[in-house]
């Protein structure tokens, strides 16, 4: 269950990055392959805010394969957990040779932390 709650507080901690990123919060270079400086542009600003709900689905998913909640059925928590580690993982990578340096700097080593608490998760 600890393993469950460290993953959504740092999911948690994204999310909020999101929203202000959506909100027009100035860190455009630290997030989406740091291709804009400051404000993000519109068609940015509207993927951070589904990012939101994204990030929120796989909170749901990591506490149900988890055994915290028990809202989805557990061969689909199961499964779904599985395919969120992969999507962590090619997260790493892709932060990892994002051209911002903040985003390789910040952004892969939380990225990191995610996918190793999303495969503890999965192998619950």
């Amino acid at each position: 269950m600890f393993v469950a709650v460290a993953f959504v507080a740092v999911i948690g901690l994204l999310t909020l990055f999101q929203a202000a990123l959506a909100l027009g919060a100035p860190w455009g270079r630290a997030a989406w392959g740091g291709q804009h400086a400051g404000v993000l542009p519109t068609g940015y600003r509207i993927g951070s805010a589904v990012s939101i709900l994204v990030y929120g689905f796989i909170a749901v998913i990591a506490l149900a394969r988890a055994d915290v909640v028990d809202v989805l059925p557990d061969g689909f928590a199961q499964v779904a957990m599985w395919v969120v580690f992969g999507f962590l993982a090619l997260g790493v990578v892709m932060n990892a040779i994002s051209r911002s340096r903040i985003e390789r700097a910040v952004m892969t080593p939380v990225a990191l932390v995610l996918a190793v608490l999303a495969l503890l998760i999965a192998l619950g």
